[in-house]
């Protein structure tokens, strides 16, 4: 058999041919025609692998070339073809591109069990194998059907594949000496179609914590995006550690997960913030987001989202829930894995980091004023700096200050609840609600949310309250223009309603009253989530008060 020097590219009739005629490869002829041909054999199915990365399914692949089953069956079961790695490689590619993750037909099904024998029968190819009725009689004399063999020969050849990953001299799992990059990327080709079989799931943990000796990735993104795709469909399950890995080690991969979750919480009825920390938690996201690498990405899509949506209630309760969860997750963590908080916030103001990450729960109730008095204080030094006068510094101090909203909910309640000098609790919730003071509108509306506050004040110790004793507060909340200091005065408002002696009398006919002449139905329904979530969280509020907030979310709910 003479070389053809002059093969057309991705000439299937050429070379299914050629496969035709080699056959299993059984004669000296055909075996020295298969060695003459395979440069050109793998540089053609290197072609096909670049044209089929483009072709979506098994369905397309076959439209497009409908001799490619023949073609590709064919050279998987010819040894000499197998025999060279590269040969092996290049076949793997190509069935990994026809595999379809979802099928959609009868045909995807029937083609994706095809690729997986294929696949079963190159992972497991051996000596013996080039000659199929040896190895039925073998496969025969061990008692199993050829099916079950190739499965238990699949299991054998993971746990195979995971003890020479592990056995690695090199702690860690920093493949350097004994297992070579190409080796793991190789593997790693081979699990794109097989990701969801149960019995690959420890070879996917395996993989995942591999780290070759160069900066470069050792394993095919192909592989790490099947992998979160298919993590992300609940389709398998993995330890955090091998999650965090994939996130560190390929950030589309975070990106994805991230906007994953904001899509499923955006698109759910709030109903109670357990349903959205119950989403958030399964996510994995808080507790991935214990390392800063992965928190700051997280972080970043937040505030993306939340300049997207203009400061949509929604997606700052969602933010504020998740960063109490991440909080949780962080300080779960043993002290000697922490990382230092700067590594979280490197460019703010430490002190105010460290004065925010503190949780509620850690301070007796009896020291929350001072405290927030604090973060005030320094929070006012920060803003009204006049070195410190570029907008894109103003904001991410905000959204620092937004994060961990808990403690400005639990300002305003200090305000009404505890004796305290109001100023600096007052200041922190206009910087909140209004955090740039172009033209004075800040110290506007301090003035006017002082009136607000002393008139609540003033019937704050009430028990016999009427709608027409909260006039005052509710004509300045109707008419006021700006909508920040509508919300301000709105919070404080909710709040008296919860919290005074006489307010659950007037609560739900106050907040109609109010949500149906003015556009805060989300802020204060948002407000009402956010408070019972934290009594139900910390065991606050006493049984009137959480009675009455439990009747205002099921009347909201039916509403917003």
């Amino acid at each position: 058999m003479a070389q053809d020097t002059t093969v057309p590219k991705l000439n299937f009739e050429y070379w299914l041919d050629k496969a035709v005629e080699w056959g299993q490869a059984t004669t000296l002829e055909s075996q020295k025609d298969v060695c003459l041909h395979l440069p050109q054999l793998q540089e053609f199915l290197h072609q096909l692998y670049e044209t089929l990365k483009d072709v979506q399914g098994s369905v397309a692949a076959i439209q497009r070339f409908p001799l490619i089953g023949q073609l590709l069956g064919r050279l998987c079961w010819n040894p000499f073809v197998i025999g060279y790695d590269e040969s092996q490689k290049a076949l793997m590619c190509c069935l990994c591109c026809l595999y379809s993750s979802e099928p959609q037909n009868p045909v995807e099904v029937k083609a994706n069990s095809w690729i997986r024998s294929l696949l079963y029968h190159l992972l497991s190819s051996s000596e013996w194998e080039s000659n199929e009725a040896e190895t039925n009689l073998f496969i025969s004399t061990l008692g199993y059907t050829s099916a079950d063999y190739y499965g238990h020969l699949v299991k054998n050849m993971i746990f195979s594949l995971v003890t020479e990953l592990r056995e690695n001299p090199f702690n860690g799992l920093n493949i350097q000496r004994s297992v070579s990059a190409s080796r793991v990327n190789a593997v790693s080709i081979c699990c794109v179609p097989l990701i969801t079989l149960p019995d690959l799931t420890p070879l996917l943990e395996t993989l995942l914590l591999c780290h070759g000796g160069s900066p470069k990735e050792i394993l095919c993104p192909e592989f790490l995006e099947a992998v979160n795709e298919t993590f992300l469909k609940k389709k398998i399950s993995l330890p955090d550690s091998a999650v965090c890995s994939l996130w560190l080690r390929h950030s589309p991969s975070l990106e994805k997960a991230t906007l994953h979750l904001l899509d499923q919480l955006v698109s759910i009825q709030l109903n109670s913030l357990e349903e959205v920390a119950c989403v958030i938690k399964d996510s994995l996201l808080p507790q991935a987001a214990s390392h800063p690498a992965i928190f700051r990405v997280v972080n970043e899509i937040f505030k993306n989202a939340l300049l997207e949506t203009d400061g949509a209630s929604e997606v700052m309760t969602i933010i504020q829930v998740f960063t109490q969860l991440f909080l949780e997750a962080r300080q779960n963590q043993n002290e000697q894995h922490k990382f230092p908080l700067k590594a979280y916030f490197p460019c703010h103001h430490q002190p105010l980091v460290r004065a925010l990450f503190r949780r509620p729960s850690e301070l007796p109730t009896t020291s929350w004023s001072q405290h927030l008095k604090n973060i005030s204080d320094m929070l006012k030094a920060l803003v009204e700096d006049t070195n410190v006068s570029s907008l894109t510094d103003l904001f991410e101090t905000w959204y620092l200050v937004t994060c961990f909203g808990e403690w400005l909910d639990i300002a305003a309640e200090q305000l009404l609840k505890a004796a305290v000098q109001p100023d600096a609790l007052l200041w922190l919730l206009a910087f909140y609600y209004c955090p740039q003071n172009e033209n004075q509108q800040r110290t506007q509306a301090m003035v006017e949310v002082q009136a607000v506050y002393n008139h609540l004040m003033m019937l704050f110790s009430c028990k016999d309250l009427s709608l027409r004793d909260l006039e005052a507060a509710v004509h300045r909340i109707m008419g006021t223009e700006q909508c920040w200091n509508q919300h301000l005065m709105t919070h404080l408002l909710t709040n008296f309603l919860l919290f005074s002696s006489g307010g659950h009398l007037v609560a739900q006919e106050c907040i109609y009253h109010i949500t149906e002449t003015t556009d805060t139905s989300k802020e204060v329904y948002s407000l009402l989530l956010r408070t019972a979530y934290r009594f139900k969280h910390h065991g606050e509020g006493n049984q009137r008060t959480v009675k009455l907030l439990n009747e205002l979310l099921q009347k909201f709910t039916l509403k917003v």
